[in-house]
């Protein structure tokens, strides 16, 4: 059994592998082909790194194809030349000679999970802050017009970006106290440089102002100055104007550049939270409960693709040995079984979306069905 096993993984390797290089050429030539016109000029290193940067996620996606590619072409080549009845004649099942297609897929799936959760996340960032900033040089300038929240209660709000120093100008930061809403301090600059996680401005004026205060205003006596210069006083409690507009104000941000420019510079920020931030999200007391959907929602798909190794391999079993008779057909039936599986995971978010307090039942619904389906096809079989 032991030999059958080593034959059987011999026969699952050189699809899986020549699978995932194939997949994985065929979408990173998609990524450079639609980015295709800012790379001019660009040294071919930076480029190299930039589709390093995206392999972890891409890898995550093609596993499921490779997986089913694997499973047919290797068992397709067996039940074409009798191998497989072979096998069975001499008291072999079917089960226990599709061991190590299940051992393959489980390996397979466990080294799915580690990228989706983290190291995809880490390198999603990386590849957004690379491309605005190195590729494209648009860097900060994505960001103008617009206001971000770096976290910790502060956000960002810059007129305009020179690319060639990197520097930002009128800029507006904004910082609000989390136990008095209506306070807040708020930070005027002409001019000010934004990396790793510090903001740098020049030329700045400070201001903590208490809007509460503000609203008493119109109650002060008229007549009564002091009064009203109390009340002022009340409504801007601290102002700082430096006496050297040179001199730099420092700020330590939630976010640092990098993930800034993933998550505000595209229209869909980068997928780039991992098992930690999700956990932290649903551990939270103080969550939202939008914010905890929201985090099961993501977890749960980031789990369920990569399961969906397991549950494909099961699936293209009984397609392989029905099917599987040349490397044309088998790569057919592959690509086939592939994109139904993608398009039935996307119906299942767009369920999962629309039913929030199960985020579970939508983005699990492809692995149920299709594992449903295989067994019910191997039965049959």
């Amino acid at each position: 059994m032991t030999r059958l096993s080593r034959y059987v993984t011999a026969e699952l390797i050189p699809p899986l592998l020549a699978g995932t290089l194939l997949f994985m050429a065929i979408l990173s030539f998609g990524y450079f082909f639609v980015s295709s016109q800012w790379l001019a000029g660009v040294p071919v290193g930076l480029i190299a790194r930039w589709i390093g940067y995206q392999l972890p996620d891409t890898l995550v996606k093609v596993f499921p194809m490779s997986v089913v590619l694997m499973t047919v072409v290797a068992f397709g080549r067996m039940s074409t030349e009798r191998e497989l009845i072979a096998v069975q004649s001499g008291g072999v099942s079917l089960g226990r000679a599709a061991r190590p297609v299940a051992v393959v897929a489980l390996l397979v799936t466990l080294l799915s999970v580690w990228l989706s959760l983290w190291v995809a996340p880490r390198a999603n960032v990386e590849t957004r802050g690379l491309y605005w900033d190195a590729l494209t040089g648009a860097g900060l300038g994505q960001l103008v017009g617009k206001t971000v929240d770096l976290g910790g209660n502060l956000t960002l709000t810059l007129g305009g970006y020179d690319r060639a120093t990197r520097r930002m100008t009128d800029v507006r930061v904004e910082k609000w106290q989390p136990g008095s809403p209506r306070t807040g301090t708020l930070i005027f600059a002409r001019s000010g440089t934004f990396e790793q996680s510090r903001l740098s401005l020049l030329d700045y004026t400070v201001f903590t102002v208490d809007y509460a205060a503000a609203a008493a205003l119109a109650k002060v006596p008229d007549g009564d100055p002091t009064a009203f210069r109390e009340a002022v006083q009340a409504v801007f409690p601290n102002v700082i104007i430096p006496q050297n507009a040179t001199d730099p104000l420092n700020v330590d941000t939630g976010l640092s550049r990098t993930q800034t420019l993933a998550q505000y510079a595209d229209a869909i920020g980068a997928d780039a939270q991992g098992y930690s931030d999700l956990a932290a999200t649903l551990r939270d007391p103080a969550a939202s409960p939008a914010a905890r959907q929201a985090a099961r929602l993501t977890l749960n798909r980031k789990l369920a693709l990569p399961f969906g190794n397991l549950v494909l391999a099961l699936a293209a079993l009984p397609f392989a040995l029905r099917f599987g008779r040349t490397l044309g057909v088998s790569l057919g039936i592959a690509l086939v079984i592939a994109v139904a599986y993608y398009l039935l995971f996307f119906v299942g978010l767009t369920v999962a979306a629309a039913l929030p307090a199960v985020p579970e039942l939508g983005a699990w619904l492809a692995n149920v069905l299709f594992a449903g389906a295989g067994l019910w096809l191997l039965r049959r079989t």
